[in-house]
């Protein structure tokens, strides 16, 4: 039997649903506990609790416990995967930070619940036995770590929440997930292109996240140029492009050194280098500007922050986002 590691970080796939106020928050106990005897039929089960916290107040320091947890077991040997569950809200910027930095071929896997776990149609413990599933599956290994939820399985790199409310609200813009489950099987049907990890022990740089809009103007970036930020996300427009009113203060950032790194505000494309206009991808690239090969906002900032702990090199970063 397969030797597993589950970490807790709680979330409401570790809550419970107010039948009076309909409001759900976290319980002293983890209702995930209470169904360990059935849990272990399927593997050898080692639990870690390292906090019980709301996604929303998951940080860095968080992602690096977790990151240490793995690493401590991978270290001592005889584990054969690990399952994290978490909230939903920042579990795509968790799983992506994971898959950046940690450097193993054993499945990781990461999973919520939509609904907490004493509402009608409560998804938690599903989700939950089908990545345990996920996890001692042979074919799961050397695909990066994987988000599994309502049946399906995801890459770390791609998945995103797409829904406030939805049980399906994980999805991958444009590739789509690279796996099922099924009642019998769990079916794999291609194999990701992983990104190169970058090995770190800490989070330490301030990158901020921005979103272009009609109209937008240099106020912002100003503020930002005079604040002690390391590195700066731009969610642009289109194909990668800025309202020239902009430019002033992009500037006045780039001359500070502080590294750009531009994704589009859509969620299906790339962004290129293709309009010469003012403030069109060309010149962007032009003024120093890095572009990113199709990430998401949220997650090209955990990628700027993981690269800056190694490099401040603006070719070496460029090369690292277009991987």
């Amino acid at each position: 039997m397969k030797k597993i590691i589950v970490i807790l970080t709680g979330g409401t796939i570790s809550m419970y649903e107010d039948e009076s106020s309909k409001s759900v928050k976290p319980n002293r106990t983890n209702p995930l506990l209470n169904k360990a005897d059935e849990i272990e039929k399927m593997a050898n089960i080692v639990f870690e609790a390292p906090f019980n916290l709301p996604s929303p107040h998951i940080t860095p320091n968080e992602m690096i416990v977790i990151k240490n947890i793995i690493e401590k077991y991978l270290n001592q040997g005889d584990v054969d995967g690990f399952v994290i569950t978490h909230g939903t809200d920042t579990l795509e910027e968790t799983a992506y930070f994971l898959d950046l930095t940690v450097q193993t071929d054993l499945p990781i896997i990461i999973t919520g619940a939509m609904r907490s776990s004493n509402e009608i149609g409560t998804d938690g413990y599903y989700n939950f036995l089908t990545s345990i599933r996920t996890a001692v599956n042979d074919d799961a290994r050397g695909k990066g770590v994987l988000v599994v939820l309502n049946d399906e399985i995801h890459t770390a790199k791609n998945v995103t929440k797409t829904h406030t409310s939805n049980l399906s609200t994980f999805q991958s813009p444009q590739y789509g997930p690279i796996g099922i489950v099924t009642k019998k099987d769990i079916l794999f049907h291609h194999r990701p292109n992983l990104e190169a990890k970058i090995p770190i022990k800490q989070l330490s740089k301030r990158v901020e996240l921005v979103k272009a809009y009609a109209g937008m103007d240099s106020s912002l970036f100003h503020i930002l140029s005079k604040m002690n930020i390391d590195g700066l996300v731009i969610e642009a427009l289109g194909q990668g492009n800025l309202p020239p009113m902009c430019l002033p203060g992009i500037k006045a950032l780039l001359d500070k050194n502080i590294p750009i790194v531009l994704v589009s505000r859509c969620f299906n494309g790339i962004v290129e280098d293709i309009y010469a206009y003012e403030g069109g991808g060309v010149h962007l690239k032009d003024m120093g500007i890095i572009l990113s090969n199709g990430l998401n906002g949220q997650k090209a900032r955990i990628k700027l922050q993981v690269a800056l702990e190694i490099t401040n090199e603006h070719g070496q970063i460029d090369a690292l986002f277009l991987q």
